[in-house]
């Protein structure tokens, strides 16, 4: 892991870093063979096997960088900003948006010369001719690539940086008329699971299954969760139960079990023991591809496996090695990994569940076997929100109050649930599937929604807008880990560890909300509308145009606010003159107004598509800066972009370079 952040956050030269990668390991593996008896606990030793996986961590992460590669598109003489002419393979399908289809492809020619990467495809929705296009399609098409926009605002998604993470560096917008089908498309194993998913999917739809019910079925079983509402997907959210929409441990756990009990005879017959584990992994395998080997049912399955074939040798499994030994294997094959979300979650939970979760069982013993099954689940949830509550609050800043009473009545029904989905979508493979059976398993998943529904109507437990900084998460870390190792051990360096963690954790806290000194004003980019901010140690002034509705489901302002740790917001008008550490920025609306001024600005500010002579206005005021926010037409702005550089005066336009920052 930390060859893999080096490699991230660092430019290494792979030839001179791959050269002492292979010469320590020789080196690591000669003393390991001649001289094992000896350096078993030396100190040397254990630190040189560190470097060397730190090496190889650095290597790794930089053998899957793509654009590496001599074949990379981008690394073609001919790629340019100007129309290219390309093919590519269908790769993965991703949710839609209201305007265009999304999908991953890789590149098979580049301008007629063979080449390799990967594209982000915008497909415009055509209402004539609307359909998704399956998974290993190839079609060849002219257009130009264009970068992935990065976020415009503070605080904002990277959505840029997500895809470049998976290899993804530029997008291209087309219509289905520019898209041309070849005909020399070849399958692979994630075109014929793609192909499967969609068969059940026609199957279960034939059978009468509806759009919600079919959503929440394709996100159990088949760990797609394009389709889901997004109504019902923030419901899952905010009752704290979206993990059981994630293909994961628990799905993968349930169906081992239920692969163990169907496999079972082959342990009387000969070969048995060697047999069962070695179809029940492929199984899971299987099961992984057509989930889509998302990192938390990679990691699922990549555990399972070693546990398996650790009890098929008959070895003792500790989980901790288990853990690491299948992390260490995906991150082998895919470094990135280790900057998901969901990789960093899955593995957070299990280690909070093996950590925590037996201190908490051990805290009381019920006698009645039915209250004991739901002491247990009632303590690995709350096990699992230890491991993952940091990290949580880091990435979405919210905690589910009620996670507890929602995960406590869909656990235990889980197994039934992923149980009689997997005979069902059997049943509509074969063409055997009764109407009493599709209303029977219809009538269950409409009530799990109904039920997570009513657990996320009590917005009074949803704890929002909560401040999380990545030192938070590490102190926050770092006393879980001492609390648990004080209970084990009881000793005094692991106390004082505790109370130093904790101490450091408050002095953030007390740092972060009584000296949080900067003060900035920002002019946001929002779409047709203008917000203007004015940050004060804790405090944000807002001036904006938009109406109840639109302030009420915005995100700008949400982001800016819970990123700066600001607890006060205050509303007003936009002004027509704002003063900021001695300096002056004029707004200048539709109006067009700026004559007869008694200062001279040093910042103008254009909105609302003001129809007004820009070389007279430069000429008037000889403003340092002119902004241009992303309420003006688009044709305004590209001429006053031109005026002013004709003029040299520097030109911010916020649709393009972002929201624009003084600081004082």
């Amino acid at each position: 892991m930390s060859g893999i952040l080096i490699g991230h956050y660092f430019v290494l030269d792979f030839n001179l870093i791959l050269s002492i990668t292979i010469g320590l390991t020789t080196l690591v593996g000669l003393l390991w063979f001649f001289r094992r008896s000896k350096i078993d606990k030396n100190i040397a030793f254990g630190l040189l096997a560190y470097i060397v996986m730190t090496c190889i961590g650095a290597v790794v992460y930089n053998i899957q960088d793509e654009t590496l590669s001599k074949n990379h598109y981008s690394n073609i003489e001919a790629f340019s900003n100007r129309s290219q002419h390309i093919t590519f393979k269908i790769r993965e399908r991703l949710k839609p948006d209201l305007y265009n289809s999304k999908y991953i492809v890789s590149v098979v020619a580049f301008n007629n010369n063979d080449t390799s990467g990967k594209l982000l495809i915008n497909i415009n929705h055509d209402s004539l001719k609307f359909e998704n296009f399956k998974v290993d399609d190839v079609f060849s098409t002219s257009a130009i690539l264009q970068k992935i926009q990065k976020p415009l605002n503070p605080h904002q998604f990277d959505y840029a940086e997500y895809l470049e993470l998976r290899q993804v560096h530029h997008q291209m917008y087309l219509n289905h008329s520019e898209l041309f089908p070849m005909s020399n498309s070849k399958s692979t194993i994630y075109g014929f699971a793609d192909a499967l998913r969609s068969k059940i999917n026609l199957r279960l739809i034939e059978a009468g299954f509806k759009d919600d019910v079919l959503s929440i079925i394709n996100a159990l079983l088949l760990g797609q969760k394009q389709t889901i509402d997004k109504e019902i997907y923030n419901n899952y959210v905010d009752s704290g139960t979206i993990h059981i929409l994630a293909v994961s441990g628990l799905h993968v756990g349930i169906i081992l079990l239920i692969l163990n009990f169907l496999f079972r005879p082959l342990l009387y017959i000969k070969y048995g023991h060697f047999l069962r584990p070695f179809i029940i992994v492929i199984l899971l395998w299987c099961f992984a591809i057509i989930a889509g080997l998302s990192p938390s049912v990679t990691r699922a399955v990549t555990m399972f496996s070693i546990i398996s074939v650790a009890m098929h040798l008959k070895r003792p499994t500790n989980i901790y090695n288990t853990l690491i030994i299948s992390a260490f294997i995906i991150l082998l094959f895919k470094p990135t990994f280790l900057f998901e979300v969901g990789f960093q979650m899955s593995y957070l939970a299990v280690l909070g569940i093996v950590s925590v979760q037996p201190i908490i069982y051990k805290l009381w013993k019920p006698k009645w076997w039915l209250v004991d099954k739901f002491w247990q689940i009632f303590t690995v949830t709350l096990a699992a929100q230890a491991g993952v509550v940091p990290i949580s609050l880091f990435y979405f800043h919210q905690f589910p109050g009620l996670f507890f009473i929602s995960n406590l009545v869909v656990i235990p029904f889980l197994g039934l649930i992923l149980g009689f989905g997997i005979f069902t979508i059997t049943l509509a493979l074969i063409n055997f599937l009764p109407e009493f059976v599709v209303d029977f398993y219809s009538y269950v998943i409409e009530s799990l929604n109904g039920f997570i529904a009513w657990v996320a109507q009590f917005e009074d437990f949803l704890f929002r807008d909560i401040p999380f900084t990545i030192m938070q998460v590490i102190l926050a870390y770092l006393i879980i880990v001492a609390m648990v190792q004080v209970y084990k051990y009881r000793n005094f360096k692991w106390t004082a560890i505790a109370l130093f963690a904790i101490i450091g954790f408050q002095s953030l806290w007390i740092y972060d909300a009584y000296f949080n000194t900067d003060e900035e004003f920002i002019v946001f980019n929002k779409s047709r509308y203008s917000m203007i901010g004015h940050k004060q140690h804790s405090k944000l002034t807002l001036y904006h145009n938009l109406d109840t509705i639109k302030l009420k489901s915005d995100n700008v302002i949400k982001n800016y606010k819970v990123g700066e740790q600001m607890e006060r917001l205050t509303m007003d008008s936009l002004h027509s003159v704002y003063q900021f550490n001695n300096q002056t920025m004029l707004v200048i609306d539709s109006l067009g107004v700026y004559k007869s001024l008694s200062f001279q600005p040093e910042y103008i500010l254009l909105r609302n598509s003001p129809r007004l002579n820009i070389n007279r206005l430069i000429d008037s005021l000889k403003p340092k800066h002119v902004i241009a926010d992303a309420s003006n037409y688009k044709s305004y702005v590209k001429r006053w972009k031109a005026t002013c550089k004709n003029k040299k005066i520097p030109f911010h336009q916020t649709n393009e370079m972002g929201a624009f920052i003084l600081t004082k």
